[in-house]
């Protein structure tokens, strides 16, 4: 059986122009181990899966193709997304000029 998220993990590992060593090396998992899941050999271990997430910037429903919402991002929306975390220095800017406050 070959598992799907392999497929997944590579997309989200090539985007971020990762090697399968460099992804490996801040997972602190062996390259094999990398090369296993991408060919759907096995899988990630679940306590290994919010570390992948991170080191992809992708959330667990995205590397995982769980959806629970029918509200889904569309590629721009998330686009957006991931280059407003990608920059916290313009984080205020954009929260400013969206209306966005701190406050609960």
């Amino acid at each position: 059986m070959k598992y799907e998220i392999g497929s997944r993990i590579r997309k989200y590992r090539e985007a971020r122009c990762f090697t399968q060593k460099e992804l490996a090396q801040r997972l602190g998992v062996s390259n094999s181990r990398v090369s296993n899941w991408e060919q759907g050999i096995n899988r990630p271990d679940a306590d290994i899966l919010a570390k992948l997430c991170r080191a992809l910037s992708v959330s667990p429903s995205e590397l995982l193709d769980v959806h629970l919402s029918s509200d889904r991002l569309s590629d721009k929306e998330r686009k957006v997304i991931e280059a407003y975390r990608a920059k916290p220095e313009l984080q205020q800017a954009v929260n400013i000029l969206l209306g966005i406050t701190d406050e609960k």
